[in-house]
């Protein structure tokens, strides 16, 4: 169930947690900027860290495996005149250890001091977070040394008191990331706007190295290349007289009635399933020319269709002359 990149902030936060101690704002230096604060917890193996990337693709701060203590911490320095956080989600469970124990007591003085949050809880049957702890070949943190079931027990009775506590609960037995992640946006991002995918797209040139973490590549060096036209080769695909030198015989539109039909039912298939970013990457040679022209082209078309949020990258176009 987890497929996420989550930001690692809450394990330098929790190795610094006996040095560091933040102190309390004063009532007049409190802000009202931090307007949602979502905790997520729940069983082992339920799906938390999907929860929690779905949150992030979303723009939320997120911190995985933080103390209970520290959530508090946390939501002091997020109300501080000058803190720009308005939305933040933290991941806290029994892997805190003991500290867990604190997490409702914590809840009690964050309603206290007026933070608002809300409990995300996830569950699942026995059998689906064995079948889950048998795919992973992870240890059970309530169970180091003895068995996925024995520490599932002990955790529930852990949670018990936190379920209650909890706005929402979520059932993920069955469920698909993708399956959890369009619960979540019903559930709780209410203003996620429906088929907003981000797309982002990246020229990049192969003799510096392949793209990473792209969904898509596009591999565009048989197109014809204007490095070996003298006056072209300073310019970049942003230039017109490069790209009509690209379809000089009409490869490149012949490319693009191939490529776009494509894309058009790819894109409407990934925000089906629950996907929020795309990485599309095109390559050429030194990444100056060939992918520069296409990888605009394709922003241009998307941006156009107004279902998307279109981001595009150029890395390698400033390197050299080579396209």
């Amino acid at each position: 169930m987890s497929v996420s990149r989550p930001t690692r902030l809450g394990d330098r936060l929790r190795r610094g947690s006996r040095r560091i101690e933040l102190a309390r704002p004063q009532a007049e230096t409190r802000s009202s900027v931090l307007n949602d604060l979502v905790v997520i917890t729940g069983f082992s193996g339920a799906g938390k860290s999907t929860a929690m990337a779905a949150f992030e693709d979303e723009g939320y701060f997120c911190v995985d495996n933080l103390p209970p203590e520290m959530i508090r911490s946390l939501a002091e320095l997020f109300m501080h005149v000058g803190s720009k956080v308005e939305r933040a989600a933290v991941v806290s469970d029994a892997r805190g250890g003991s500290y867990f124990a604190g997490l409702v007591a914590v809840l009690n003085e964050l309603a206290a001091q007026g933070v608002s949050y809300r409990v995300l809880f996830l569950e699942a049957d026995e059998q689906t977070l064995l079948t889950r702890y048998q795919e992973t070949r992870r240890r059970h943190p309530l169970a180091p040394a003895g068995s996925v079931v024995e520490g599932i027990a002990r955790e529930r009775a852990l949670l018990a008191p936190v379920r209650e506590r909890a706005d929402v609960v979520i059932e993920t037995t069955g469920l698909t990331s993708a399956m959890l992640r369009r619960k979540l946006a019903d559930a709780m991002l209410p203003t996620r706007t429906p088929g907003r995918l981000a797309v982002t797209i990246q020229s990049f040139g192969f003799k510096h190295g392949p793209a990473r973490d792209a969904d898509l590549l596009f591999d565009v060096r048989f197109l014809p290349n204007p490095h070996y036209e003298p006056s072209l080769r300073p310019l970049t695909g942003h230039d017109e007289d490069v790209a009509a030198f690209i379809d000089r015989d009409g490869a490149l539109a012949a490319f693009y009635e191939r490529l776009m039909p494509m894309l058009d039912y790819l894109l409407p298939q990934y925000v089906a399933e629950g996907k929020s970013h795309l990485s599309i990457a095109v390559g050429c040679t030194g990444g100056r020319h060939r992918s520069v022209a296409v990888a605009e082209q394709l922003a241009a078309r998307y941006r156009e269709h107004g279902d998307y949020l279109v981001e595009v990258t150029h890395r390698d176009i400033e390197r050299d002359t080579r396209g």
